[in-house]
């Protein structure tokens, strides 16, 4: 069964997409096995307003940091993939993003012993490698027989492997290429600085970057928001960041980008494209600025960082990262959590509050394929978001870690949408037709309308256009109209509005509300009164799991609070009708803040 669907995840998804590049477009991934997962999951569904049906809770014992390849296609990837088919949105992710408390390195070794061993038989075949040979260099002895690369090491990174979806699943030694990513934007003749474009998850890429209409390949944008085990943050070091990503949007700041250059081959790697970065951040109107040494000194307006040091100590360098910047550098094992691991982790620039950050989780040897493109902070500033602006940077991201917030954007020029034809609140039955507007404080004008109810995607009209839709085809209750605006391409920026509406088309009820008294309290069940005349049985939801049940009408349900997480909880409670999922109700949520 299994085996069929993933070829249907492979073949069988529809090309098209309405749009990408927010929540809409992302499956959250929680682990209820850990507290810490679950109210990092709590905190950035209220900040980003992750629709709660694109919340897959899976779970993972979170005292293995590491795990097989063959384990996280079992136990993490499938069921990834499963749940975005089983909830009919494949057309529409964009990005599969992990709270905590999830395997950051993954071990290949088994990819690479089939992979050896099929060249071994077939002396005419090649190992996956790099266009370029200087991505060769470390691995130079010949020989007669095919060999494995020393450099490509046999650690991939969970966001890597995640984005790689595609390759990484069926053990393709395309993954392995150190030109895997072909969302990659290179510097051009014509361009300069290269191209910035949005990403969809939908879409298929060729050879050269160009969108085709087959026989490309699909990524899924893919980041941590934190991790927790060994050498990585503190829960309230990963709130706070996350926190201050968000403020960050669309602020087009004016402070300053550091490159810091040195004579370490860390940093070498990378000197060619820092004068193009520093013109092309000018001409947008960014100050950048290339230093000398090995980290920004006293410099308290660091709004981006390109670095190449195997050590440093942020704190002792009196600088200050601010809110939405990517600050990263180039060395071996910046991604490598484990307690006690050699030089500095990519955490250090998380706990001083960069947005978003990076490392390899294995030795990587110094090829620049495997880490971001100082290019990064060009597409970044050009309005791209920051997993958009990483996975733009990075050739070949199998052992890449990348940590922070994916959908932070500070230089976004994002729509102010309006919205008339309901109002929040409101009783709605049979068609209903909107009329969007938008305006973007650069003048340009919006693309496209895209209506999304329950953070599904249903509509979408040109401007001047009405989104029409039936709402007989859903079921009564409480439901989340969302009305995006997709501004100008190549960037795609979003705007939302979102309102709140009842629909009442078959006349069905449904009450619930806390039965306790006072704040809810993690050493206390939950307990919720529940009224739904003529359901067979009512549910509570969190996300897309169930977390309570009974059967009949109504009556007290009880859920263990600290099953929840701390922060701020959203539960859905859904009344049970004897027909289709359109003779449900559904209450208005109940929202609380657990301690």
């Amino acid at each position: 069964m299994r085996r069929n669907l993933w070829v249907l995840a492979m073949f069988g998804w529809s090309a098209a997409a309405l749009a990408g590049g927010g929540p809409e477009g992302m499956l959250l991934v929680v682990n209820p096995q850990s507290a810490t997962s679950l109210t990092i999951a709590n905190h950035y569904a209220r900040l980003r307003q992750v629709p709660p049906e694109h919340l897959l809770y899976l779970p993972w014992d979170p005292k293995l940091p590491t795990t097989d390849i063959e384990t996280f296609r079992r136990q993490i990837l499938i069921p990834v993939l499963e749940t975005i088919q089983s909830l009919h949105l494949a057309a529409q992710i964009d990005y599969v993003v992990y709270s905590s408390d999830f395997p950051w390195g993954i071990n290949v070794d088994s990819d690479i012993r089939k992979l050896t061993d099929a060249m071994a038989r077939s002396p005419q075949s090649s190992a996956p490698s790099s266009d370029d040979k200087k991505a060769a260099a470390p691995d130079k002895a010949a020989s007669p027989k095919p060999e494995w690369p020393k450099y490509l090491t046999g650690v991939g990174s969970l966001t890597g492997l995640t984005y790689l979806w595609q390759q990484a699943g069926g053990g393709s030694p395309v993954y392995f290429n150190l030109q895997s990513n072909r969302y990659m934007r290179l510097p051009t003749a014509e361009h300069g600085g290269g191209t910035s474009v949005s990403f969809r998850g939908s879409r298929l890429y060729g050879p050269k970057g160009e969108v085709v209409a087959a026989g490309g390949q699909r990524y899924f944008l893919s980041t941590m928001l934190g991790v927790t085990a060994g050498r990585g943050n503190s829960l309230d070091e990963i709130l706070r960041y996350l926190q201050r990503s968000a403020t960050a949007d669309g602020t087009h700041p004016k402070k300053t980008i550091y490159l810091v250059r040195n004579d370490d081959v860390r940093s070498k790697v990378r000197h060619d494209l820092f004068p193009t970065v520093v013109r092309e951040l000018a001409r947008l109107g960014v100050a950048a600025e290339i230093l000398e040494g090995t980290v920004p000194l006293n410099k308290k307006d660091v709004q981006g960082l390109v670095m190449g040091t195997a050590a440093f100590d942020w704190k002792a360098s009196g600088s200050a990262i601010l809110p939405g910047a990517i600050c990263e550098h180039f060395t071996s094992f910046g991604g490598v959590m484990t307690a006690g691991a050699e030089q500095t982790p990519l955490s250090e620039f998380l706990r001083y509050g960069a947005a978003g950050s990076s490392g390899t989780v294995t030795e990587p040897y110094s090829v620049h394929y495997k880490f971001p493109s100082p290019m990064i902070q060009v597409h970044y500033t050009r309005g791209c978001t920051l997993a958009e602006a990483f996975y733009q940077s990075v050739n070949g991201p199998y052992q890449l870690l990348i940590v922070g917030d994916p959908l932070c954007r500070p230089w976004a020029d994002i729509p102010q949408v309006s919205v008339t034809g309901v109002e929040a609140g409101a009783v709605v039955r049979g068609e209903l037709r909107l009329k969007p507007a938008a305006t973007i404080a650069t003048g340009d004008s919006v693309e496209a309308f895209v209506l999304a109810v329950d953070g599904r995607y249903q509509a979408e009209c040109r401007p001047a256009g009405t989104l029409v839709l039936d709402t007989t085809r859903f079921c009564d209750g409480y439901h989340e109209l969302r009305v995006l605006a997709i501004g100008p391409p190549p960037i795609e920026s979003q705007g939302r509005q979102i309102i709140p509406v009842r629909l009442d088309n078959r006349g069905r009820k449904i009450e619930a509300s806390l039965a306790a008294p006072g704040p809810p309290r993690l050493d206390k069940p939950l307990a919720i009164s529940v009224r739904s005349p003529g359901s067979i049985g009512i549910v509570v939801l969190q996300g897309t799991r169930v977390v309570a049940h009974i059967a009949g009408h109504e009556g007290r349900i009880e859920i263990p609070a600290n099953t929840l997480g701390s922060g701020p909880v959203q539960l859905r409670v859904e009344g049970l009708g004897e027909g289709t999922m359109q003779t449900n109700v559904i209450a208005a949520p109940l929202e609380f803040v657990m301690p």
